[in-house]
């Protein structure tokens, strides 16, 4: 934790600007009736999209319900309800996730690192020049490391907030807790609107190796429960909570850690909030309200969807009570950005990044020998997946050469990240191999048992809807059972298996086998798997606790595009195995 923070907080009581009082803008002359307003917009997940910009489809944004993306929709929208308002009467805030996300993001974390070129992270170029007044930190944050996250928080004019985010030694916050944006009134008594940054614990658990014994990550309620009564303290007459966590109160992990979508459990359990501005769902909720049990008083709740698609904005108004200002009522909605153009100012800002993103994902890494697409890996064993496999399982069997494990098999976890990846037949470049692997996953290897295996198979396989034998099979709604998400179906290479739809979850995995033989339970295998998965990332048996063998901290989207540059040729007669398949009582599904 810096010593600049820490003196801030050790002076909280007395010295406000110490802790983060923003300079004061101007309100209209307060009614006669003494009220005022004021409008909050927020953003949340804007995940790397600066311009509206495919990078993967090397083309303009478009979706099935012609969202467009990226902080210069954004901007333009800002812009907007600034002057319909009144700069004076608005702030701005952003709920996390902002530095990962598209090749943009990663091409300036590690092509042309900031931390060593010494240039401006391009979110932070487009964030200051729209003008934000907080952000706070998103899990994805943490992904490239300290160091990195450390000089983007530097470049950002607004403060950057993470009341929860502890330093492991002393346990003081490692971030800035909150800020207190005051707003003149002329003619009476300034408005002061306090904000609370709330970031995610799971960022322990996918970001272990680079915050274990560095930070820790504290509960959303408490860590709000704390601070909130503090900003009251120092005169705020509004109380926001921008978190980084949705609002359904549930974990994706287990629970040794606290809740991960702990927002509505904030605004419920925690007295004294008026609004909580969240994220990390990448959810569009114009408006929900929750009764705080405390107080009887109802909490406004709203998420601007994803990646800039939607723009939060929040009205409230305040009438003088008692010499002070007190929220007599409130409401928000969500704007789509693509009722807006791109703010040109955002957009020249961004050429020379983008132009240089866009020449780097087009570069021709290899030749294809046939198109191979992945919309069908959710419900078959395809080529495209088998060549992450292929990647992962040479990496790691050449790291246990030579080691005690040398003599085990290897074997290699991989699971369908985009159902609209192609290899293309002919040239391949970076964008078709970033398309295919999107996150900035490392590669571990970890050894497991064969009881383990089949345990974690059967897990994996509550992904399928169970389908009785002759019953029609709907491609609609066999896959994401249990509402899991296509990244949290795992498939493995190196053994065969059947799953058998017709049984329920728990009792699927059939003729599970290596090289012709059944799988013994006490059978040891190695297995190739990335930091997310065994960090503990959806909740899969047995691999948290494994023992690792292997983590060079290798990117396996990079080794991926290393590995088809030094190969020149992606040819699946050299990687394709089917050895999985989708059954109903022995006879294959497809």
């Amino acid at each position: 934790m810096s010593s600049r923070i820490g003196r801030a907080l050790a002076a909280c009581a007395t010295a406000a600007v110490a802790i983060g009082v923003l300079a004061p803008a101007t309100l209209a002359s307060a009614q006669p009736d003494h009220t005022v307003k004021i409008t909050v917009m927020a953003s949340s997940d804007i995940h790397g999209n600066a311009l509206n910009w495919d990078y993967f489809k090397n083309a303009e944004y478009d979706d099935s319900a012609h969202n467009d993306v990226g902080l210069a929709k954004v901007s333009t929208l800002v812009n907007q309800i600034r002057a319909q308002r009144g700069v004076g009467h608005t702030l701005l805030f952003d709920s996390g996730d902002t530095i990962q996300g598209t090749p943009l993001d990663y091409y300036y974390a590690k092509v042309e690192p900031i931390t060593e070129t010494g240039r401006t992270h391009p979110m932070a170029t487009a964030m200051n020049a729209i003008g934000y007044d907080a952000v706070t930190l998103g899990n994805h944050e943490f992904n490239y490391g300290l160091p990195l996250l450390a000089t983007w928080v530097k470049q950002m004019k607004a403060p950057v907030l993470g009341a929860n985010a502890v330093s492991a030694r002393t346990g003081l916050p490692a971030y800035l807790p909150f800020v207190i944006k005051t707003m003149k009134v002329a003619g009476d008594k300034p408005v002061k609107v306090g904000v609370l940054g709330l970031t995610n614990p799971g960022i322990a658990i996918w970001d272990k190796a680079n915050v274990d014994g560095k930070l820790k990550f504290l509960d959303l309620v408490e860590t709000a429960r704390k601070w909130v009564p503090v900003i009251r303290g120092l005169g705020a007459d509004v109380v926001l909570v921008t978190a980084h966590a949705g609002d359904n109160g549930i974990s994706s992990y287990g629970s040794d850690l606290p809740v991960e979508n702990a927002s509505a459990l904030v605004a419920e359990q925690v007295p004294g909030i008026d609004a909580v501005l969240f994220g990390h769902a990448h959810n569009d909720v114009p408006q929900r309200f929750v009764t705080n049990k405390a107080t009887g008083r109802q909490v406004l709740l709203t998420e601007p969807s994803k990646w800039g698609q939607r723009l939060s904005v929040v009205d409230f108004t305040l009438a003088k009570r008692q010499g002070r200002w007190t929220v007599t009522d409130k409401s928000s909605t969500t704007v789509n950005t693509n009722t807006v153009p791109e703010d040109p100012k955002i957009v020249a800002l961004m050429r020379e990044q983008h132009d240089k993103t866009v020449g780097y994902v087009n570069r021709v890494i290899a030749q294809s020998k046939e198109e191979l697409s992945a919309a069908e890996s959710p419900y078959k064993d395809t080529p495209i997946l088998d060549y992450i496999q292929k990647v992962q399982t040479d990496l790691v069997g050449k790291a246990v050469a030579g080691t005690a494990d040398a003599s085990l098999p290897v074997l290699s976890i991989a699971a369908p990240f985009s159902r609209t990846a192609v290899f293309p037949s002919g040239p391949v470049s970076v964008r078709d191999m970033a398309g295919l692997y999107v996150y900035d996953n490392t590669l571990l290897g970890v050894k497991l048992t064969g009881a383990q295996i089949k345990g974690y198979l059967e897990y994996s396989a509550k992904y399928f809807a169970q389908v009785a034998p002759g019953a029609p099979i709907d491609l609609a709604t066999l896959t994401n059972a249990q509402g899991t998400p296509d990244y949290n179906y795992d498939q493995l290479s190196g053994v065969s298996y059947d799953i058998d739809i017709s049984q329920p979850v728990g009792q699927r995995i059939v003729d599970l086998s290596y090289q012709g033989r059944p799988v013994t339970a006490d059978q040891q295998f190695v297995v190739a798997v990335n930091n997310y998965r065994q960090s503990g990332g959806g909740g899969f048996p047995h691999v948290k606790t494994a023992p690792v063998v292997y983590n060079a901290q290798v990117e396996i989207r990079q080794a991926l595009i290393e590995y088809a540059t030094v190969a020149g040729t992606i040819d699946p007669a050299t990687f394709a195995e089917s050895n999985w398949k989708l059954v109903r009582a022995g006879v294959p599904v497809f």
